[in-house]
C-alpha cells in the first residue's frame, strides 16, 4: 500500500489526518516528533512525508531540508495554520513537493497525495533502471559479448545480483561459470566480503566434509590442527561450489542441513556455528540427469536453484567470436609482450565454422597460441586448429554469415584503430554516416 509519514505535534491533528488517509488506502506511519520521524527515512523509502512546519525542535521547514539531505527527490508536503506567502515561496525554495493551508480540504490533500508518491515512483523505478545499466556496463568488462544470448544473461545477472538469493549456474565447460559468479558477488551487496571457490570434482572424496566444514584437532587420523572449512571462511560473503553433481551424497546430506538451518559442525566438535553466507553452484549437465543417476539429491537441487541461470555456449553465440578473440588477443599480446598480429577474412570464417567443443576456454587459449606462435599470421589459424575440423566446417558458414562476420570485424577495427572517432571511421570506411550507423546497431558496436 502507499506509505505516507506524517509528523504534527498535535495529537487530534494526526489522529484525524491517519483516519481519513487510512480511509483512502494510505498506510501512514505518525510521529509528533520531527528528529524521531527523520530516523526513520532512509534513501529508497518509497513513500512521501506530510509534515506540520510549525513544530517545536525541529520544524518543518529544517525537516525538509534533513530529508533532502538524505535523498532530495523524496516527495514533502508542509502545511500549517500560520502560513503565508513569503513561507510558502520558501518551502517551495527548499525543495518541497506542495504547500498546503489548514484547514485543508481532505480531498484536496489525498489528491496532491497521490501526484507526489506517483511521482516517488517513477523517481525509484528510473534508479533502479539506472543502477541495473550501471551494472550492465560493469558486466561489459566481465562477460566479453552483444549476442542476443549474452545480453539476455547480463540482464538477469544484473536483475539478480544484489538480492541474497542462492543461484545454480548450467553450462558446459569453458563457458566461463566462474566468471559469471565472480560477477554475481561483485555486484551484490556481499561484495566487501569473501569470495571463495571450490572445485567438487577436485576434492578427494574422504576429504570432501572436512574441505567443507572444517575438522578440529583428532577428528580424524592425520588431524594435526584445527582447519576452518570453506563455509565458515566464507562467512558473510559468497561461495562457488562448481562441479556439485561430484560431490559425495552423504556431504550433500550435510550442505542441505547447513543451508536450512545456516548453522554448521566442523568435523570432531559438538557445538553448532552460525554461518550466513551466499551460495552460487554450477554444473556442466543437466541436473534432472544427475538426480535420476543418483549423482545429485533432488531436495538439495530445490533448495540451490532459487534462480537458475543457463549459460549459452559458444557454438550458440559466434557472433560474439570476433569481439572475444580480439580481447583474448589484447591480453595476451600484453602477458607476453608481443604485437598483436590483425586476423585475416579467412581466419574469421574459419573460426565462424569452428564448432568450440571447449567453448571460450578453447577461444582463449586459441588466442595466446596465435600470439606466441611464429607462423605467418594468415597461416595461424588454420594450423593451429585441426586441419579436419577447418575443412568440415569452413564450408558449413553461408556466405551471408561470412560477409557480415567479416564486415562486423573490418567496423570494430576502425573504431579501434580511430579510438572510436567516428568521421575518421567514416572517412577511412568510405561509407554514409547512416549506413555506419545502422551497421553498428546491427552488430551491437559502439564507439568505445
Amino acid at each position: 500500500m502507499p506509505q505516507v509519514i506524517l509528523v504534527d505535534d498535535e495529537q487530534s491533528v494526526r489522529d484525524s489526518a491517519r483516519q481519513w488517509l487510512e480511509l483512502s488506502d494510505f498506510t501512514v506511519e505518525d510521529y509528533p516528533d520531527a528528529r524521531e520521524a527523520l530516523g526513520t527515512i532512509a534513501r529508497n523509502y518509497a513513500g512521501i512525508v506530510l509534515s506540520d512546519v510549525k513544530m517545536p525542535g525541529l520544524d518543518g521547514l529544517a525537516f525538509q531540508k534533513e530529508i533532502a539531505k538524505i535523498d532530495p527527490d523524496i516527495p514533502v508536503v508542509l502545511f500549517t495554520g500560520h502560513g503565508d506567502i513569503a513561507m510558502a515561496v520558501e518551502a517551495i525554495r527548499g525543495g518541497a513537493y506542495d504547500f498546503v493551508e489548514k484547514p485543508f480540504d481532505p480531498e484536496r490533500i489525498v489528491e496532491t497525495i497521490k501526484r507526489a508518491l506517483e511521482k516517488r515512483q517513477l523517481i525509484l523505478e528510473n534508479r533502479r533502471l539506472k543502477e541495473e545499466l550501471a551494472s550492465n556496463q560493469g558486466l561489459e568488462s566481465r562477460l566479453v559479448g552483444t549476442s542476443r544470448p549474452m545480453r539476455e544473461l547480463k540482464q538477469e545477472i544484473a536483475h539478480i545480483a544484489p538480492t541474497i538469493a542462492n543461484v545454480l549456474i548450467i553450462g558446459e565447460t569453458g563457458t566461463g561459470k566462474e566468471v559469471i559468479a565472480r560477477s554475481i558477488h561483485n555486484l551484490s551487496g556481499r561484495k566487501k566480503g569473501p569470495s571463495l571457490a571450490l572445485n567438487c570434482a577436485a576434492i578427494p572424496v574422504n576429504m570432501a566434509e572436512s574441505e567443507l566444514f572444517g575438522h578440529k584437532p583428532g577428528a580424524f587420523t592425520g588431524a594435526q590442527g584445527k582447519r576452518i572449512g570453506k563455509l565458515e571462511a566464507a562467512n558473510g560473503g559468497t561461495l562457488f561450489l562448481d562441479e556439485l553433481s561430484s560431490m559425495p551424497m552423504d556431504v550433500q546430506s550435510k550442505l542441505l542441513r547447513a543451508l536450512e538451518c545456516k548453522e554448521i559442525t566442523p568435523l570432531g566438535g559438538n557445538t553448532p556455528q552460525p554461518v550466513e553466507f551466499r551460495l552460487i553452484s554450477a554444473m556442466n549437465e543437466n541436473p534432472r540427469k544427475a538426480i535420476e543417476e543418483g549423482r545429485l539429491r533432488e531436495d538439495l537441487y530445490f533448495r540451490i536453484n532459487t534462480v537458475e541461470l543457463r549459460v549459452p555456449p559458444l557454438r550458440e553465440r559466434k557472433d560474439d567470436i570476433p569481439m572475444l578473440f580480439s580481447f583474448f588477443l589484447e591480453r595476451a599480446a600484453d602477458t607476453y609482450g608481443k604485437a598483436v598480429e590483425p586476423l585475416s577474412p579467412e581466419s574469421l570464417t574459419i573460426m565462424m565454422g569452428h564448432d568450440w567443443p571447449g567453448n571460450v576456454r578453447e577461444l582463449k587459449s586459441l588466442a595466446e597460441r596465435y600470439v606466441l606462435s611464429a607462423l605467418p599470421p594468415n597461416e595461424r589459424i588454420s594450423k593451429l586448429l585441426s586441419t579436419r575440423n577447418v575443412d568440415q566446417h569452413a564450408s558449413s558458414v553461408c556466405l551471408r554469415d561470412q560477409v557480415a562476420t567479416f564486415e562486423q570485424h573490418i567496423i570494430r577495427e576502425a573504431l579501434a584503430r580511430h579510438n572510436g572517432n567516428i568521421k575518421k571511421v567514416i572517412a577511412d570506411l568510405r561509407v554514409p554516416r547512416r549506413t555506419l550507423n545502422e551497421k553498428m546497431a546491427k552488430y551491437g558496436l559502439k564507439r568505445s
